[in-house]
């Protein structure tokens, strides 16, 4: 009886260490200096459908194709009854400057999301198996990736845990930043970007 008292016990308290250490984890992130978060609440604030669609305030998108929890954006899986099959989430505001992006995404088997850079789209999907960057060597299946974007002049240079996805994908002058819905569930976090300024 003590024996499995005690064996309870010890899985309680090993439970309890991990879910502390996974909390301690996401409040071990703070946003670099120069970056601001574009998803600083717990809502769509600052997103909208083109043309006019605004999200301020509101904790889902009107087809409920993009949820906002937790500083995430989560896209969901297609309902032909709710609306549109392809639907693309964009910032209200547009990015003429050189800038840098960083975001995690964490994505379901064989989901196919995308991130758009001014217009222009770099996919962001479950790459080993949906592609088109099969051949990754640190791509995490169903875990957290990071993206980075730097984009100078013009011009982005695109990577996914440091490999590199798209060495020069050209842009347009200026644009929002969006992110599309199509297939499976993408989930978003830490989006975040930094201005530059021309030296």
């Amino acid at each position: 009886m003590k024996t499995s008292q005690t064996l309870r016990s010890g899985r309680c308290l090993a439970l309890a260490l991990s879910l502390f250490a996974c909390a301690g984890q996401a409040d071990l992130f703070k946003l670099e200096p120069g970056f601001v978060s574009l998803v600083p609440g717990k809502d769509l604030t600052g997103w909208k459908y083109k043309p006019s669609e605004n999200f301020d305030g509101k904790v889902e998108a009107s087809d409920g194709r993009y949820t906002a929890k937790d500083g995430q954006i989560v896209v969901n899986d297609y309902n032909a009854a709710k609306g549109p099959h392809l639907r693309q989430l964009w910032t209200q505001r547009e990015f003429p400057k050189d800038f840098i992006l960083r975001l995690e995404f964490r994505a379901a088997v064989n989901a196919d999301s995308g991130i758009f850079l001014r217009g222009p789209q770099l996919q962001c999907r479950d790459y080993l198996v949906a592609g088109p960057y099969k051949a990754l060597k640190k791509y995490k299946p169903q875990d957290w990736n990071q993206i980075e974007v730097v984009v100078k002049d013009n011009v982005a240079h695109c990577t996914c845990n440091g490999e590199v996805l798209e060495a020069a994908l050209k842009l347009p002058e200026t644009g929002p930043i969006g992110l599309e819905a199509d297939r499976g569930q993408m989930e978003y976090r830490r989006i975040r970007v930094q201005e530059l300024t021309s030296k």
